[in-house]
């Protein structure tokens, strides 16, 4: 007998212990509420986690989980997606784990264009091991690791995910709780390698990157955006006086799992493996 399915599905009984008023609280509500939107099933749905305060994500999340460790989420995510391409499966991170030692792995993941979500939290520290300079600390922050200041120029998420030609780019702020659940849905529903960049202020370690500072600089990518115009998203990842918040970039192209059955189909023809190997003579 089947029991409809409630923002309550898809919670655990185990209660989330970020800090009081981080970041990423803001964005597991909205990830439930899309996961509601999209009907997923619990039983046919997989997060797999990184290292660091994100990565405890698939422990409040009433779904199977997979708590790797730093920097492999992303990986062991297409791996699953590869072997079983009907889960609904999502990468979660955060920016030390997912743009530091885990950053190579992006852009491999975006040439194949595995069906999954990726969702990087960022709050542009290292929180879980108390403070220290992440990929994204903006100069000349002062941390643990650079207590006269931060000397290294930060990365710029956004324009690198445009330029590795992800076939769905957004960028979201976990104070705006509402959007990022149109965000998050529309990344489920993309076919397609989705990346969903979170702005996730840590509220303790973090006090020069605060809620303040996104509320003044963030702002909704106007209505008539082409999110098919990939010259007019990189524009827009580039802007320096605005942190704009929405979809990007989209397009719709063909998967790896699709690719992968188009050649099994052809390759099917031959009868035995002396019939294939006389087709290379």
């Amino acid at each position: 007998m089947s029991t409809e399915l409630t923002v309550a599905s898809y919670k655990t009984d185990l209660k989330p212990i970020w800090c009081p008023g981080c970041g990423d609280y803001g964005a597991l509500n909205p990830f439930y509420q899309a996961m509601l939107d999209c009907g997923l099933q619990p039983k046919d749905t997989v997060i797999v986690s990184g290292i660091g305060c994100s990565g405890r994500f698939p422990y409040f999340c009433n779904t199977y989980g997979f708590h790797g460790v730093h920097g492999r989420a992303l990986p062991t995510a297409a791996g699953m997606k590869m072997a079983s391409p009907h889960l609904n499966i999502f990468a979660v991170g955060g920016d030390g784990d997912g743009l530091g030692i885990g950053g190579g792995h992006i852009p491999h993941v975006a040439r194949k264009n595995v069906d999954l979500v990726y969702l990087l939290l960022d709050n542009s520290i290292y929180g879980l091991t108390k403070g220290q300079s992440s990929p994204t600390s903006p100069l000349p922050m002062s941390s643990k690791t650079a207590p006269y200041g931060y000397i290294e120029d930060p990365l710029d998420p956004l324009a690198m995910y445009i330029a590795y030609n992800i076939s769905f780019v957004a960028r979201g702020f976990s104070g705006k709780p509402k959007q990022l659940r149109e965000l998050f849905t529309q990344a489920i529903r993309h076919k397609g390698f989705s990346m969903v960049h979170v702005f996730s202020p840590c509220v303790t370690f973090n006090k020069q990157v605060t809620f303040k500072t996104f509320n003044e600089l963030v702002k909704e990518l106007p209505e008539d955006h082409d999110a098919g115009n990939r010259i007019k998203a990189m524009e827009y990842a580039l802007d320096r006086s605005t942190l704009w918040t929405g979809v990007f970039y989209r397009e719709e192209r063909p998967t790896i799992h699709e690719r992968v059955v188009d050649i099994q189909n052809r390759a099917g023809r031959f009868k035995d493996l002396n019939e294939l190997l006389d087709d290379f003579r």
